[in-house]
């Protein structure tokens, strides 16, 4: 039986050569935004290991927009050269390069994981955020400052400006990050957004921003290369963010320009239970493809060669994306074309391991 984890997937005019896709995974290990040696290894390792699209992690629009101050960034020209040094790599392996653009919005100016995750203070390298209202993240959190008009324009210049660089650095894949409780995110969900003006308010006020930073990124990007969007599914939490109004804000972003809506879901506040287990996020991307005709990726505890073969057979997602099982092993795809009997390339000085 024929892989369909292992079939070619074109988006425009770009072809994955499989369907795995290297999920973000944010790294905390850049100094003033620009890429290092560890981005090298980390993101060329994952091509050799044989995935279709590999994608940068969160890559900040803006200085105020990094997660933390040891994030990547695309702000500025400086950071093209040693982001296209990888481009170029990924892409002799046979792999596609992707970005994700993104701004942390009142989720910025926090210590890495590993120092405790929490708001920095100015002394300690922190600086003002941003979001749709004056509503911490987090109980104990500074507030974040509420942005004008002139500030929304501000950020989807930013994302225009960054995606300009992303070409010149070599990617042929953007993704716009509207998920996990960052600025885009912010501005959908009911609970972190309390404006009266355009920009907030019903749902076509609240999916304002992101469809404008869509459209002109859109029309920016070439169109012969896809623009993918990830986005929260669900908040998991009454009067936020809904599945329903996912697959209305899907209709709209294909509408936009955008190719495949990445789907995962939360994070839009501390304290909400999430029921997390294997797969617990394809019943969303199975949905927002079925009832759009928009196509989907999964992500989520996604573990096992078959249970992606599945995923994809039984047409709940056209692509899967993984995390923690490429941090565990980046040859994953290869030990996962050996499973489902498909015969991929391999790295040719690593082809004396391959039988």
């Amino acid at each position: 039986m024929s892989s369909l984890l292992f079939s070619l997937m074109k988006l425009r005019g770009v072809t994955l050569r499989n369907r795995v896709v290297v999920s973000p995974m944010c790294q905390y290990s850049s100094e003033d935004g620009f890429a290092g040696e560890w981005h090298f290894v980390h993101l060329g390792s994952r091509a050799v290991g044989g995935a279709g699209l590999v994608l940068s992690e969160a890559t900040a629009v803006d200085p105020a927009g990094r997660i933390s101050p040891q994030d990547l960034g695309l702000w500025k020209d400086e950071h093209i050269a040693p982001l296209a040094r990888i481009t170029r790599f990924i892409e002799e392996q046979g792999s596609v390069a992707g970005i994700q653009l993104a701004h942390a919005g009142r989720k910025a100016s926090t210590a890495r994981p590993w120092e405790g995750g929490k708001a920095l203070a100015p002394d300690k390298g922190g600086w003002r955020t941003v979001a749709p209202s004056a509503l911490p993240f987090a109980s104990g959190d500074p507030e974040p400052e509420a942005l004008d008009e002139a500030g929304i324009a501000r950020v989807v210049k930013s994302f225009v400006d960054a995606t300009v660089r992303a070409q010149a650095a070599g990617f042929r894949v953007v993704e716009i990050h509207a998920a996990h409780g960052y600025l885009l995110h912010e501005f959908l969900s009911p609970l972190a957004n309390r404006r009266g003006d355009g920009y907030g308010g019903s749902f076509d006020g609240r999916v304002r921003l992101v469809r404008e930073v869509v459209r002109a990124v859109r029309g920016r990007w070439p169109q012969e290369l896809p623009l993918l969007v990830r986005i929260s599914a669900t908040d998991w939490a009454e009067g936020g963010w809904t599945l329903e109004d996912s697959v209305a804000l899907s209709r709209l972003l294909a509408q936009d320009g955008a190719d495949v809506i990445d789907c995962s879901s939360g994070a839009i506040a501390p304290g909400i239970k999430i029921p997390a287990g294997p797969g617990y996020q394809t019943p969303f991307a199975e949905r927002i493809r079925r009832e759009t005709g928009v196509p989907t990726a999964a992500v989520g505890l996604i573990r096992s060669a078959y249970q992606a073969e599945h995923i994809l057979k039984t047409g709940q997602a056209d692509l899967v994306v993984l995390a923690r099982e490429l941090l565990r092993d980046p040859y994953w795809p290869l030990r996962a074309a050996r499973k489902l009997g498909a015969d991929v390339s391999w790295p040719v000085q690593y082809t004396r391991a391959k039988d």
